[in-house]
């Protein structure tokens, strides 16, 4: 069995080459040959008819001198003729040779008959009848094989084929390797690729299907090198996530063993074990819940709830961490009732106020907005903390990725919260957008499909 594509590409051409060669030359024959026979049989009747006008004007008498004369015009035919008693006559080529008609042949020219017809060689001839002094006579003419019109173009048409067989061969082998090319490179690219090298840079100019083919082909690689490296970074940034609260876990542990130690420092190692154990617990949770969100089973559980009630409930949680940093919460939020996941969005708005209230210094603000428009609505938070580098914002979304780290590693942050809000975002068909300078603070725009939802009756 035939493995390689390029082969199977040049056999399946020349095989269509000499199939199409030899219908056509069988056609080709075929017409041909009709078209000789009849050419050929017109011919000898009218060179018959031309023997008999000789004979009328020479003497059929003196017919043996006349074809004498004319021996070097007709030393490739054939001459016999019958008188009525089929006694045979014959002239030119083979002259004497044993007959190429048959008895019946020359009775049914006697009576008047032209006839046609070919010999056991294929040879054709013809027969027709004259009459001299009131006799009878039949005169059959043959065309010896060098006279045959179809003998040379045979030759031709041998030659055309094979000419045309050679030249096919060699252009379609071309063609074929033009045509295996890219799937050559492909092949190669995805050799690579399997050992984890995705550098290989397939460019095309074609724009055929095999073109096309290879353009996706490189997009694929491209957002395979893109996934590689992601997931390069994200086992980085989980390693070094976990190894930092396990170095001061690790150390303080170790610092708790010295007999020696006070109470006070022991309360103090003890609280810095609890609060990274939790923020390793933490990063745990967000890892679990944001792969949730990236595969195809997330719970979603839609309901109608009032959304300004949830964000308010949310701004009195945080109410210890904006009292201790003096910090002043300007809210604005109408009573608006949306359909959603409440135990999702409850999340998004933990994290994008803990956020706020993480980076405004303190004495600084945080203003909340919630406003109806047509089909959705806009919830704004706004803070005056350090805001966000222009290179940084098309990043901040991405998992681990920290726009300050020094300062988040203070803050104990993990580089999670950003990527499941967007997440989660995405699950309601909303946008999330983001404008912020360093220095100038920060806002959060999300906006949310709306249904046209009534809140309820107070009691």
């Amino acid at each position: 069995m035939i493995k390689s594509l390029y082969i199977r590409i040049v056999l399946m051409f020349l095989t269509a080459i000499i199939v199409s060669l030899l219908a056509s030359a069988m056609i080709t024959g075929y017409v041909y040959q009709q078209s000789v026979t009849k050419q050929t049989q017109t011919y000898l009747i009218h060179l018959g008819e031309s023997m008999v006008r000789i004979f009328e004007r020479a003497g059929f008498d003196n017919r043996a001198l006349v074809m004498d004369d004319i021996k070097e015009l007709i030393h490739s035919i054939s001459f016999e003729i019958y008188n009525e008693n089929f006694n045979r006559e014959t002239y030119g080529y083979q002259a004497g040779s044993t007959s190429f008609v048959k008895k019946d042949q020359v009775e049914r020219v006697l009576q008047g008959e032209t006839v046609q017809g070919e010999t056991r060689d294929d040879n054709m001839f013809v027969g027709l009848r004259f009459e001299h002094q009131g006799h009878k006579y039949a005169l059959f003419i043959q065309p010896g094989p060098s006279n045959q019109f179809g003998y040379p173009i045979n030759n031709i048409i041998l030659t055309m084929i094979g000419i045309v067989l050679i030249g096919g061969s060699l252009f379609f082998t071309a063609e074929a390797t033009f045509l295996i090319l890219p799937l050559r490179k492909m092949t190669e690219a995805t050799k690579r690729m399997a050992r984890g090298d995705f550098s290989t840079n397939l460019k095309v100019r074609r724009k055929d299907e095999l073109g096309v083919l290879v353009k996706n082909f490189d997009e694929m690689r491209q957002q395979l090198q893109q996934m590689e490296q992601m997931r390069q970074d994200f086992v980085s940034n989980v390693s070094h996530e976990i190894q930092s609260p396990l170095t001061s876990i690790r150390g303080f542990a170790k610092a708790l063993k010295d007999e020696t130690l006070d109470a006070k420092d022991r309360d103090r190692y003890l609280d810095i074990i609890i609060a990274e154990s939790e923020r390793m617990s933490r990063m745990g949770d967000n890892l679990l819940n944001l792969a949730s969100l990236e595969s195809e089973h997330h719970p979603f559980h839609p309901e109608a709830f009032r959304l300004d009630e949830q964000i308010r409930q949310i701004v009195v949680g945080f109410e210890p961490q904006w009292s201790a940093k003096s910090i002043d919460i300007d809210l604005h939020l109408p009573a608006v009732v949306i359909k959603g996941d409440r135990d999702g969005l409850n999340q998004v708005w933990t994290n994008l106020l803990g956020n706020s209230l993480k980076f405004t210094p303190e004495g600084g603000c945080i203003s909340i907005l919630l406003r109806r428009e047509v089909h959705k609505v806009v919830v704004t938070i706004k803070d005056s903390g350090i805001g966000i580098s222009e290179e940084d914002l098309p990043h901040i979304f991405e998992r681990f990725y920290k726009a300050d780290r020094s300062r988040n590693r203070t803050q104990g942050g993990n580089g999670l919260g950003l990527a499941i809000v967007k997440k989660m975002i995405d699950l309601h068909r909303g946008r999330i957008h983001v404008q912020s300078r360093p220095g100038q603070g920060t806002t959060f725009a999300v906006t949310l499909p709306y249904y046209g939802l009534k809140p309820p009756k107070e009691v």
